[in-house]
């Protein structure tokens, strides 16, 4: 028994170990990519004015006449994000509904895997698909619509992203009381109304969750966006012509002939400080949404 004993706690020592050592390395990973990018961004801000960078409306600094104004590039990640996630909200809540509260327990076991299915495709292919799909099938329809565009990348992002939403809402729905759901019925409710008067505000903390998962993964997409949106910064909120992301100039500088340790080339880290700080803030703000929903439910 004292054998027993010291075996069970020599292993409970090693778990405990080992999981403080997977959060030792994500923190110290996390402090790298700040300081990579805070240091580097530094000394493009020691030639470039911030207020030149947050509020100049043209982002060239490959060209001859350089501006440095984020606001295109930022203007054309959140529009592909907005699109994307106008697309995939409905479409992942509703598919969420459904098997929570209406599909067999055969069928909810066959379909699920298949969606997350979509999760795994690689995103190039993705691209691909946008460009050479879905963006001839848009110019039947709306003939203005250019060969780069907004839309048809934000479309396929968003249905990229269905099976975050999906399946986490799923998760959150099912782990409801099953107390609540009997006492509607017990109330005369309909199967209707109890999914979305019920069901849908009680598990609301963790599709907000699944929602913001969703919506950091539309922002940091990279591929779909560089093949089908295009490489034109521009500060509009047209979803038919073509605009740049974030991410996609990021990737145009790397692959590009800018000569590193060059001014042109330090932007890619101011470009990545700004798309981290975004994100931050909306995680934040995610957060405090979600301690608000709890605490009205609760």
């Amino acid at each position: 028994m004292p054998f027993l004993c010291f075996m069970k706690k020599r292993k409970e020592n090693i778990i405990e170990f080992v999981l403080k050592l997977a959060s030792l390395i994500t923190i110290l990973t996390t402090i790298g990519i700040l300081w990579v990018l805070l240091s580097e961004s530094y000394y493009f801000f020691k030639e470039v004015s911030i207020v030149d960078f947050l509020t100049d409306t043209q982002w060239t600094p490959l060209f001859v006449r350089k501006h440095f104004g984020i606001l295109p590039l930022v203007a054309g990640t959140l529009l592909t994000t907005l699109v994307a996630v106008i697309v995939a909200l409905p479409i992942g809540i509703t598919i969420a509904i459904y098997l929570s509260e209406y599909a067999p327990k055969r069928f909810k076991k066959i379909i699920k895997p298949l969606l997350e299915i979509l999760a795994a495709v690689p995103t190039v292919v993705y691209g691909f698909f946008a460009l050479m799909v879905v963006t001839p099938f848009l110019q039947s329809l709306i003939p203005s619509m250019a060969g780069f565009n907004s839309l048809s990348a934000g479309i396929v992002m968003g249905i990229m992203i269905i099976p975050f939403i999906s399946s986490l809402s799923e998760d959150a729905l099912s782990s409801v009381p099953s107390s609540l759901k009997q006492a509607s019925y017990g109330m005369g409710a309909t199967r209707f109304q109890t999914a979305f008067k019920v069901m849908v505000p009680a598990a609301s903390s963790g599709i907000i969750v699944s929602v913001i998962l969703a919506f950091s993964r539309a922002i940091g997409e990279t591929m779909i966006v560089a093949i089908a949106a295009g490489q034109q910064p521009r500060l509009t909120m047209n979803p038919l012509v073509p605009v740049e992301t974030i991410t996609a100039y990021i990737v145009q500088v790397c692959l590009g002939d800018v000569p590193h340790g060059s001014l042109e080339y330090k932007t890619i880290f101011a470009a990545g400080i700004t798309l981290f700080v975004f994100t931050f803030i909306l995680n934040n703000i995610s957060f405090f949404i979600r301690k608000k929903f709890r605490e009205e439910y609760e």
